[in-house]
């Protein structure tokens, strides 16, 4: 029995040693200005090993892609494949033969990290895995993820799925700024399908003020990764963090990031810096929803007209709602942004406009906008007057 036991150990310990070798010596981190893709921090950003979870941004990003065009919709009932009902946890427990919607699908990755789920969305957008594997890989080389390669839509352990801390902060950046209108999902804490109760492992969202996403994920030839996003005073930071040892470890590595380049973004936007930051670039794209003609290509400088596109009762929200809509229509992207402040009945609300335009410009992308159901308002700037517009 003594031998058993000292065998026992000694397997355990082979095993320990085998996990501890295959795990990089370093991590890999990166944080960037969200809005401007300046690389406010990088270290070893380069490294490729392998991303664990995080490959699931990339499936949500393709699965996103679908509802806007209308492939999918978010009610669309998926059918589970055996294959797909057998994966490895973490996962839901989906059952063959069954079916689930898209946006439980969507929660289920998002939340659970449910390893079954991203299968099923992968199996609903290809012939199988393998061949979802492909067109991750296609859209990667799209939007410059130079240094990575998929082969399944979860993450779990295949020794040529690699990527980098850059390519992830690319994919993230990606995610928030080609699908501002599927974001809100990454902020979820919990999800109930069937009943029971699933809790977010991204414990950086109640940890870090103004964090709302993004991807946890961990393998033990990977160690513990994050892609994480937070906005605070109209400034959005992402991070990536990659390779840690433990979970308290990556989290307090990202929040301290996030929060030194919260910091730093504010000094800059205060004190021009003097010299010229790297940037992390992704691919301009406009929205199939969104404009299918050019408007005109730099604002009039005297352009009278606006749009009024919210009110909010927050200066921050104002400003940041404003540069969402402008990033999703990359013609606009030069066009200022003015927040106006008025009394409501004694509160105080800040009008959220981008302006500069002639009055037909203004019209036009109103128009659009509507046909997406944002709202939206055509303002007069000198004369301080409004033009409504019916929906069509």
């Amino acid at each position: 029995m003594f031998k058993l036991f000292k065998i026992a150990c000694l397997f355990a310990l082979l095993i320990a040693c085998s996990n501890a070798a295959a795990l990089p010596k370093t991590t890999s981190s990166i944080a960037i200005d969200m809005q401007s893709g300046e690389i406010i921090a990088s270290e070893n950003s380069n490294a490729v090993r392998h991303p664990a979870s995080l490959t699931k941004l990339m499936t949500l990003y393709l699965t996103f892609e679908a509802l806007e065009k209308g492939t999918l919709k978010l009610n669309t009932p998926l059918k589970i494949s055996r294959y797909a009902a057998n994966r490895s946890p973490s996962r839901v427990g989906v059952k063959p033969g069954q079916t689930i919607s898209v946006e439980d699908a969507i929660k289920a990755v998002i939340v659970k990290s449910a390893n079954d789920c991203a299968t099923v969305l992968a199996e609903a957008l290809a012939k199988d895995e393998r061949e979802f594997a492909k067109l991750m890989n296609n859209k990667a080389r799209k939007l410059g993820m130079k240094k990575t390669v998929f082969r399944n839509a979860s993450g779990l352990n295949h020794s040529a799925q690699v990527s980098t801390a850059h390519d992830m902060a690319i994919l993230g950046r990606a995610v928030y700024t080609h699908f501002p209108q599927y974001y809100k999902w990454f902020s979820l804490k919990k999800f109930t399908y069937k009943g029971k109760t699933f809790y977010t492992h991204n414990h950086v969202l109640k940890n870090f003020k103004g964090a709302d996403g993004m991807k946890t994920g961990y393998l033990a030839s990977a160690g513990y990764n994050i892609v994480t996003s937070a906005e605070r005073n109209g400034i959005r930071i992402l991070a990536v963090t990659m390779g840690h040892k433990s979970i308290k470890e990556r989290d307090n590595k990202v929040m301290a990031m996030m929060d030194k380049g919260i910091k730093k973004i504010a000094l800059n936007q205060k004190n021009a810096p003097k010299t010229v930051m790297a940037k992390l670039e992704i691919p301009e794209r406009v929205s199939h929803q969104a404009l299918n003609k050019k408007i005109i290509s730099k604002p009039d400088v005297t352009g009278e007209w606006g749009i009024q596109i919210g009110a909010f009762r927050n200066y921050a929200k104002a400003r940041s709602y404003a540069f969402t809509i402008k990033q999703e229509i990359p013609e606009i992207k030069n066009y200022p942004v003015d927040v106006e402040v008025v009394t409501d009945n004694m509160a105080v609300l800040y009008r959220s406009k981008i302006t500069n335009f002639s009055k037909k410009d203004a019209e036009e992308l109103c128009h659009r906008l509507k046909k997406e159901n944002k709202s939206c308002i055509v303002v007069n700037i000198k004369n301080d007057t409004t033009l409504t517009l019916a929906k069509r």
